[in-house]
């Protein structure tokens, strides 16, 4: 079994998602907001980020892929999407684990913009910048990371372990 290194610890997430609720709070002040969380990864950021907002909201989820493994095949499968009813003229946040290549982030923008949302913003944990293809605006991020296997905190080894650490952490692959 190969050791998992941290990256960033539970209290440094739960620290970071106060300022992001913060912001997110004072930038959608009087207005409602439509979450639409990316399963699966991003489903524990989600949660708990949520819990810290003060907003209006509604849930939504939406299920994409892309990986094969370790690494993005470049197509990507929409497997579970929203209906346009559920978007049409709503402010909409979508709520992600990670931004890598920003192909999926690209593709998740382009359709859901096509249901015709108010506005269409993004909220990610994490960034690599280092692995980016397409340039991508990230309006709330958590944490910048490198070229890293990531796992823990929603992030899964392969749909396999490790996703319920309570923090941040790496394999070397």
């Amino acid at each position: 079994m190969e050791e998992i290194k941290e990256l960033i610890s539970k209290e440094q997430i739960d620290e970071r998602l106060v300022e992001l609720a913060n912001k997110i709070d004072e930038d959608y002040k009087g207005k409602e907001l439509t979450a639409i969380i990316v399963l699966k990864g991003a489903a524990f950021f989600g949660m708990e980020l949520s819990l810290k907002l003060k907003s209006h909201m509604q849930f939504e989820f939406i299920k994409i892929s892309s990986y094969e493994g370790t690494e993005s095949t470049g197509r990507i499968n929409n497997e579970l999407d929203i209906e346009e009813s559920k978007i049409k003229d709503k402010n909409i946040l979508i709520i992600e684990d990670i931004v890598d290549t920003g192909r999926s982030m690209d593709y998740l923008i382009k359709h859901l913009n096509q249901k015709n949302p108010r506005s269409l913003k993004v909220c990610s944990l994490l960034s690599k910048p280092s692995r980016r293809e397409i340039d991508v605006n990230i309006d709330y991020l958590g944490f910048e990371v490198p070229n890293k296997f990531i796992v823990g905190y929603g992030f899964d080894d392969e749909e396999g372990f490790n996703r319920n650490l309570p923090f941040i952490g790496y394999k070397e692959v």
